[in-house]
């Protein structure tokens, strides 16, 4: 069990990583601050990351909720809210929910 928890956790970090950094290219960052399409390319961005949840925890309502929360705190970041440190600290603390989540769903 121990094996599951940490190999779902170290999944679920590299994935946001991914997602964040080689799967959101320079023209995706500068379009979800400014344009005419700025909701769309924040909504895609967190597609990407929930997209990642899925895959690993095969759980529509994590995905969801990833979906939703990124964009949320993406949006924050984006208009000078939160820094990029609360940022990151932010998503790494929804993985950590998903993961509690996961395992206690399966408990069940």
């Amino acid at each position: 069990m121990i094996h599951d928890i940490l190999t779902m956790g170290l999944l679920l970090c590299g994935a946001h990583w991914l997602a964040d950094y080689p799967l959101q290219p320079d023209f995706l960052v500068k379009a979800k601050i400014e344009g005419p399409l700025r909701v769309y390319h924040l909504i895609a961005h967190a597609g990407i990351h929930a997209t990642m949840v899925l895959l690993i925890t095969k759980s529509p309502v994590l995905a969801l909720a990833e979906w939703v929360l990124h964009a949320v705190i993406d949006e924050g970041k984006t208009k000078g809210k939160i820094s990029f440190a609360q940022d990151q600290a932010l998503h790494l603390l929804c993985k950590l929910l998903w993961l509690v989540a996961s395992f206690s769903i399966l408990k069940t």
